[in-house]
């Protein structure tokens, strides 16, 4: 099936990758492209296969999941990121969410949860704990969105929602072309790298 979402496994321990693996290959509508053991060949087989989503654990040996993160941005890898840790502190995620996770799930999560959760990312929703939004704004400077346009405001409300763009192009009766090249401004006109920092600043301005 060509609709199938192609998800890439990295973890480090073996019966973790199959028993992912066996979960996720009985979704019509997620395939398991490739597995990787480490950092290194998590950015590798990321890189050769391009899936949709890679659902990434954060401790390994050599290079972490962090790094690996850090080292697929750098890179500019079109695959979206979904780290599935045993991590239960928001704050033991920060470095990950800062690399450009679309989110994160923890291990126990409950298989259809997991499911959903892949399908969101993949939707380009980002799945962000309230408490790890909060975390990431202290410190910062106040968000100051009186720069945007107008309908820049609105597209932003809408990230800060997360909402993906075909959701916006339908919430706001705009071509989906038209709310990219809006989410192109707004990155460029706030000094942000993605979506999610974008979310981010959309609610620590009070817009979402």
């Amino acid at each position: 099936m060509s609709d199938r979402i192609r998800v890439l496994v990295v973890d480090d321990h073996a019966m973790v990758r199959q028993g992912l693996r066996s979960f996720l290959e009985v979704q019509d509508d997620l395939e398991v492209v490739g597995e990787a053991a480490d950092g290194a060949e998590a950015v590798a087989r990321t890189a050769e296969l391009l899936p949709d989503v890679v659902l990434l654990d954060l401790r390994m040996p050599g290079v972490d999941g962090v790094a690996a993160l850090r080292e697929m941005t750098a890179r500019g890898l079109p695959s979206r990121v979904l780290v599935i840790t045993s991590f239960t502190e928001p704050a033991a995620v920060l470095p990950a969410v800062r690399a450009g996770a679309a989110g994160y799930v923890y291990k126990d999560v409950d298989p259809p949860a997991l499911a959903a959760a892949i399908r969101s990312v993949h939707l380009g929703h980002t799945l962000l704990h309230p408490e790890v939004a909060r975390v990431l704004s202290e410190g910062e400077s106040a968000a100051d969105p009186a720069r945007l346009t107008p309908r820049e405001r609105q597209v932003l409300t809408e990230i800060g929602r997360g909402r993906s763009n075909r959701e916006i192009a339908r919430s706001l009766g705009l071509a989906e072309k038209t709310v990219k090249a809006h989410v192109s401004a707004i990155l460029a006109k706030l000094g942000v790298q993605d979506r999610t920092q974008a979310a981010l600043y959309a609610v620590r301005a009070g817009l979402a």
